[in-house]
């Protein structure tokens, strides 16, 4: 009996024990922080740029007026950085006549030129006139040099070729030209149309009638 009574005590106090450690437990165990969620940032990636090349505009042709001893006179379109020899060649080449060695074929041409192929033993024609002569109205020698003006044109003998040398006279008025003759002074000239007072007192210094 007396045992029974010493261990009463001892069990009610490991029961006290483990009650109370029941209760701490819930007192701070419900207070502890719910852990932070864990957020996943991804690394940026770098854009690679390509860079673009630069717009390069492309050169619009240069249109040639080759006559003279060439198989086939006209106006040409050549790419750009063209020669003389070029023009020629597109012009079904040269005549059976011709003089290649009284132009320069190495000549760099320019938007609007006229190449004029001479026949063997021909003169050199006069140069185109204009107040202010530029590159494309110049005729070039052998030497690429511009050919000085020489006699004035008689309108009654002067070949198509020779007239659309002339400031403000192409190959059309040239050829109206040529059908109105024969001139018996050089106003006559003024019965071509498109030619008017203004154009004929230009070209009055570079034209004759004989």
């Amino acid at each position: 009996m007396s045992n029974a009574r010493r261990t009463i005590p001892l069990i009610a106090a490991t029961s006290a024990f483990w009650v109370l450690l029941f209760i701490t437990y819930l007192i701070f165990g419900q207070r502890r922080p719910a852990p932070q969620a864990i957020e996943i940032i991804p690394v940026p990636t770098l854009s690679v740029v390509t860079p673009t090349a630069a717009h390069t505009p492309t050169p619009s042709p240069l249109r040639v007026y080759v006559s003279g001893a060439v198989n086939k006179p006209g106006v040409y379109r050549l790419p750009p950085d063209s020669l003389a020899e070029d023009a020629i060649a597109e012009a079904g080449g040269e005549s059976i006549d011709a003089d290649l060695v009284a132009i320069n074929l190495a000549h760099p041409l320019a938007d609007g030129e006229q190449i004029y192929v001479p026949t063997l033993g021909e003169a050199p024609p006069p140069p185109v006139i204009s107040a202010e002569p530029s590159r494309s109205e110049a005729i070039v020698d052998k030497a690429g040099q511009t050919v000085e003006s020489g006699e004035p044109i008689d309108l009654n003998k002067a070949t198509l070729d020779q007239l659309v040398t002339l400031s403000g006279i192409g190959p059309k008025t040239a050829e109206s030209i040529i059908a109105g003759r024969p001139y018996g002074t050089v106003d006559d000239l003024l019965r071509i149309k498109g030619i008017g007072e203004k154009t004929l007192e230009k070209l009055r210094p570079y034209i004759a009638v004989e």
